[in-house]
């Protein structure tokens, strides 16, 4: 309890120095009503006219499993790169990973490849400050995004989520994972994490690169482009697919929106696996809307192995609505569960960087790849039921059952509940 309390104290610290923590311009107030369904061609007009990037088609995509899949494939691409790496990443720590793509990349640099790396201030500032000394004698460009300076406090709270791994401007990579050791192995035990990643070619790949450019060109005002960055690229698959990105200085809402627009749009079933799970509550109205017209809502988050137990214990104060209505919220027993991943009538996939909680929504720079694909759905759809059977069941009852200790922490928590 001291420790959640001197968490909670050390928070408002930090938020009363942050100036920029003002509600959105754009913010969303209403329910938004059912129109389309998630396979009508009319929806996929909306979500790349109304909110993002236009779809485009004839994409390829790999789903890679725990870090034992994940670095080899990354590394591989990141070897093979004949002209560009652009790397973005939250999370770079010290260690054996970090080590390992730290080298990847000098061999590349010193083999004449343009390599760039942004990593966020806070989250990599665990990184062996020798490795970035290493990278940049060897001339891999490595910036470091909004850092704590004096005179510009106010982008301490707006840090950069986005991971996105582009080689060459034709093989993309995003979803969950961090360049650090605790994604080592295949989610064996509570100190190698369950994540997902994917690989990615295709036209899309041109969207991937053009949100690694959105914080290169606002931290660094250089423009990368030309055909080492930006080359032709053909149709190698059957998938549409969109990057969306999301940032408050360029509209912090818009990703919010797309979730919410989804859910609404769903007709069937609503997979969620999260890491970190606080609707707000519009989106958990939402939820209860669609449980409530018969859509099956199911949802998996981190059980007793989580590196938040402030956002474990805040999360559940909402659960009893939507535990009542029937959606169903499952707890991931094996280790820390950090994927992110929403499968919409098993048809489309959003997978990527974003949290389902307000810091992704309004507070972070994010991005998700969204997937209109049958066939890869259902195989997320497989991956996320054998989740599900690694997983307890929380009922209704548990929730009210409850002790006064958490109930109590619970409300302690709910004025930083914006900054979880």
């Amino acid at each position: 309890m001291w420790t959640i309390l001197l968490t909670v104290v050390l928070t408002l610290v930090v938020v009363l120095i942050a100036i920029n923590l003002h509600r959105p311009e754009k913010e969303i107030r209403h329910q938004i009503e059912h129109c389309h369904d998630i396979a009508d061609p009319r929806f996929r007009r909306e979500m790349g006219a109304l909110l993002g990037p236009a779809i485009v088609g004839g994409n390829r995509i790999e789903a890679l499993q725990n870090g034992d899949e994940i670095f080899p494939s990354m590394l591989r691409a990141i070897a093979a790169a004949r002209q560009s790496i652009t790397f973005e990443t939250y999370i770079y720590w010290s260690g054996e990973t970090g080590t390992r793509f730290a080298e990847a990349l000098i061999e590349r640099a010193r083999a004449g490849v343009h390599a760039h790396v942004m990593l966020d201030w806070v989250g990599s500032e665990k990184i062996d400050r020798g490795l970035v000394r290493r990278m940049h004698s060897a001339g891999v460009e490595v910036e470091r995004y909004h850092p704590l300076r004096w005179y510009d406090a106010a982008r301490i709270n707006n840090r950069t989520h986005r991971k996105v791994l582009v080689c060459d401007g034709k093989i993309g990579f995003t979803g969950g994972v961090g360049i650090a050791d605790q994604w080592k192995g295949h989610a064996q035990d509570p100190n190698h994490w369950r994540d997902m990643h994917f690989r990615v070619e295709g036209p899309v790949v041109g969207q991937m690169q053009a949100a690694f450019l959105d914080n290169w060109i606002k931290t660094t005002g250089n423009v990368l482009h030309g055909d080492a960055y930006f080359p032709d690229l053909e149709e190698v698959g059957d998938s549409d697919m969109q990057l969306f990105i999301s940032s408050p200085a360029g509209g912090s809402t818009s990703m919010r929106l797309m979730y919410l627009t989804a859910i609404t749009a769903a007709a069937h079933s609503i997979d969620i696996a999260a890491a970190y799970f606080i609707p707000d509550r519009l989106m958990t109205e939402e939820l209860i809307k669609a449980a409530r017209r018969h859509v099956r809502v199911r949802v998996l988050v981190p059980d007793r192995y989580t590196d938040s137990e402030v956002v474990r214990i805040m999360a559940k104060r909402e659960w009893g609505g939507l535990l009542s209505s029937g959606v169903e919220i499952y707890c991931y027993e094996p280790t820390m569960l950090h994927t992110k991943m929403l499968i919409f009538d098993q048809f489309m996939v959003s997978v990527g960087s974003t949290n389902f909680d307000t810091r992704s929504f309004e507070l972070n720079d994010e991005a998700s790849l969204n997937v209109y694909d049958r066939e890869f759905a259902r195989k997320m759809t497989a991956g996320f039921e054998a989740d599900l059977q690694r997983s307890r069941s929380y009922s209704l009852e548990a929730w009210r059952q409850r002790g006064w200790r958490e109930r109590a922490a619970e409300l302690v928590l709910l004025p930083i509940r914006g900054q979880l």
